[in-house]
């Protein structure tokens, strides 16, 4: 048998993914400078096309459909830029800003974005040093911490969000019963809105939204836009 044909058009195809050709060319441009930099420091462990597209780009189409036109979003440490930057190629419509408190990281991703030419800027900083100064409608979170750690981190700062979009992987059960034992989820509703697929994985992940209980079901976007009041 021969070995998978190792370009994103083939991976995508593998997937069942369809983007536009404008789109497709930008995220082989972005792999192209996100695995030149990683030979530089460490940003991914996903360095070819099939993982890029299994993972990085599924996981970041998950919070696709739950962010709306305008919205202003911040992708909470970024890392090599997902869900950021796949976002800012997919959904020029959105206001998109990434952050990591790592400055190599945040050094090089700025560098990607640039000469992406995307309008995205990128802090060197943690997202409970900038939301004193910013407001976002959402923030959008994949693998940066339990989720006792995100909601003590953010938990001063929710009048200036007004959810947490985040990818978690099985053990998103148990970490919320360790928040919830802690009181971080006291006045805070969870949704579990999707369940994104990964292909020949034995796990599924689940993208979780939490936002204030007063906001109610936010996912019509009714209420988003209070922060930014």
């Amino acid at each position: 048998m021969n070995p998978p044909e190792n370009t994103l058009a083939a991976a995508l195809a593998r997937h069942q993914i369809v983007l536009p050709a404008s789109q497709t060319s930008r995220l082989e441009q972005y792999c192209a400078l996100l695995w030149e930099w990683n030979t530089k420091i460490n940003l991914t462990r996903h360095t070819d096309y099939e993982k890029f597209v299994g993972r990085d780009l599924v996981d970041s189409l998950a919070f696709s459909p739950f962010l709306q036109t305008g919205e202003r979003v911040l992708d909470v440490g970024t890392g090599g830029g997902v869900p950021g930057v796949v976002l800012a190629v997919l959904r020029d419509d959105l206001e998109l800003s990434l952050c990591d408190s790592v400055g190599k990281k945040a050094r090089a991703v700025a560098d990607i974005v640039a000469r992406l030419g995307l309008k995205a800027p990128v802090f060197h900083a943690r997202a409970e040093d900038l939301l004193p100064d910013h407001r976002f409608h959402t923030l959008v979170v994949r693998a940066v911490a339990p989720l006792k750690k995100l909601l003590e981190w953010l938990r001063p700062h929710w009048g200036r969000f007004d959810r947490l979009l985040v990818l978690k992987g099985p053990s998103w059960v148990e970490e919320r019963g360790q928040a919830r034992h802690y009181g971080l989820m006291h006045g805070l509703a969870l949704r579990k809105l999707a369940v994104p697929p990964l292909p020949g994985a034995e796990w599924q992940s689940v993208l979780l939204q939490i936002c204030p209980k007063e906001k109610g079901d936010i996912t019509d976007y009714g209420q988003l836009g209070k922060a930014s009041q």
